[in-house]
C-alpha cells in the first residue's frame, strides 16, 4: 500500500510538473487554437488572456478555502481581490513621492497591501464567523456591499470612485511595464497562479485543514475533542483573504488599473460559479473552471458579434448573442448533468469500480487518530 500511495504521490508531482513546464514555455512558441485564443500564444494579447485566466483561477483556489474545504457560503471574497488590487495602487501612489528607490518603494508597498489583507480578513472574519450558514453568508454580503460603496464613493480622494485606481508605473519595475513585457506579466501570472496552488496544499494537508474539514462535516465532535472549531475557521478565512490579496497585486500589475466592479458581489457569485463548474472540493477542479470560465467569457463576446451569428433566426440569434445566457446555461447544465463538476466528472471517469466509499473523506477519522 506504502508503495502504491508513493507512487501515485510521484506520479501526480511529475504531471504538475509537466503541466507547469507547458505553460512556462507557451510564451516562446507559436500555437494557434482558432476560436480559443485571440491568436498565437507568444502574441500579447494572448499572453494577456491567459495571464488574467491564470490570476482567476489563483484567486478561485482561494476561495476553495472558504467554500470546498470549509463548507461556508461566503458573498464578499471579492473585497480580498480588490483589497490587493486597490491597495497596492493606492500605497504605490502614496509612496511615491517620498524619495525612496523605485524597489523599495514597490517591495513596501506589497508588503503593506498584504498586511491590509490580512488585517481585513481577520476583521470580517471575526465578524461573519460568529454565525454560521446564511447568517454568515449575509454578514459577508454586507460587508462586501458596504467596501464597495466606500470605493465607488472615492472616500478620502483614494479610491477615484468609479473611474477606479490607475497604477503609477513610475515606481513599478520595468520589467512589468508595458506590452513589450507582457510574457513577463503571464509569468508572473503562473509564479501567483503555483504560489497560490501550494498554499492551499499546505493548509489542507496541515493539522489546522484537518480540524477545518472535520468541523465541517461534523462540529459539535470537534469540539467535544477539544478542538476550536471557530479557531482555525478564522485562520483559514484570513489566509484565503491574503491569497486573494496576492492576485488582486497581480491583477493590477497586469491591468495597470483597477475598478470597482472587482469589488461586488457579483464578482464572488462569479467565482462560485467558477467553483461549481470546475468541482466543488478539487484543487485543481478550481484552477480548470477558473480557466473555462476566463476563456470562454472572453471568447463569447466575440462569437456574439459573428456575423454568422447576426444571420440565424431571431429565436436562436437573441440567445446566442448573450454571453451572459450562455454561460448561465452551461452552469445549469453542469448543475444537472455532472453535479461534482469538471474535476468530479474526470474522477468518475478514471475511478476504478468498487472504490467510491474508500474515497470519501476521513477528516474526523484523521484527527482523532
Amino acid at each position: 500500500m506504502m508503495r502504491t500511495f508513493l507512487t501515485s504521490t510521484i506520479g501526480r508531482l511529475a504531471i504538475g510538473a509537466a503541466i507547469i513546464l507547458i505553460a512556462a514555455v507557451l510564451p516562446l512558441l507559436d500555437i494557434s487554437i482558432p476560436g480559443v485564443l485571440p491568436g498565437p500564444t507568444y502574441t500579447p494579447g494572448t499572453l494577456t488572456v491567459l495571464a488574467y485566466a491564470m490570476l482567476i483561477a489563483a484567486l478561485a483556489l482561494s476561495y476553495h478555502l472558504i467554500f470546498g474545504v470549509a463548507g461556508l457560503l461566503s458573498f464578499g471574497h471579492a473585497m480580498f481581490f480588490a483589497a490587493g488590487a486597490y491597495g497596492l495602487g493606492i500605497i504605490l501612489r502614496l509612496l511615491a513621492p517620498t524619495g525612496m528607490p523605485d524597489t523599495a518603494v514597490f517591495l513596501i508597498a506589497i508588503g503593506l497591501t498584504l498586511v491590509l489583507a490580512l488585517v481585513l480578513g481577520n476583521l470580517v472574519g471575526a465578524l461573519a464567523l460568529r454565525v454560521t450558514g446564511i447568517s454568515f453568508a449575509m454578514v459577508t454580503l454586507a460587508v462586501a456591499q458596504a467596501v464597495n460603496v466606500l470605493i465607488r464613493r472615492n472616500v478620502g480622494g483614494l479610491t477615484g470612485g468609479e473611474e477606479g485606481v490607475r497604477l503609477d508605473v513610475s515606481v513599478v519595475p520595468e520589467a512589468l511595464v508595458g506590452v513589450v513585457n507582457t510574457r513577463n506579466l503571464y509569468w508572473l501570472a503562473l509564479g501567483i497562479l503555483v504560489l497560490v496552488y501550494l498554499a492551499c496544499v499546505w493548509v489542507e494537508r496541515s493539522r489546522l485543514g484537518h480540524v477545518v474539514a472535520a468541523s465541517r462535516e461534523n462540529e459539535l465532535r470537534v469540539t467535544v475533542l477539544g478542538l476550536r472549531p471557530y479557531a482555525v475557521r478564522l485562520f483559514l478565512f484570513a489566509t484565503a483573504a491574503v491569497l486573494a490579496a496576492v492576485a488582486g497585486i497581480g491583477f493590477m500589475l497586469l491591468q495597470s488599473a483597477a475598478t470597482p466592479r472587482i469589488s461586488t458581489s457579483d464578482f464572488t457569485l462569479t467565482l462560485l460559479v467558477i467553483v461549481v463548474l470546475g468541482g466543488v472540493g478539487y484543487r485543481w477542479g478550481a484552477i480548470v473552471g477558473g480557466i473555462v470560465y476566463t476563456l470562454l467569457d472572453q471568447r463569447l463576446s466575440a462569437l456574439a458579434s459573428a456575423a454568422w451569428i447576426q444571420e440565424l433566426p431571431a429565436v436562436l440569434r437573441i440567445p446566442l448573442s448573450e454571453p451572459l445566457f450562455i454561460l448561465g446555461m452551461l452552469f445549469v447544465l453542469v448543475v444537472m448533468f455532472a453535479p461534482g463538476g469538471i474535476a468530479g466528472l474526470a474522477h468518475r471517469i478514471t475511478r476504478p469500480r468498487g472504490t467510491r466509499d474508500a474515497e470519501q473523506p476521513a477528516a474526523l477519522q484523521d484527527l482523532e487518530a
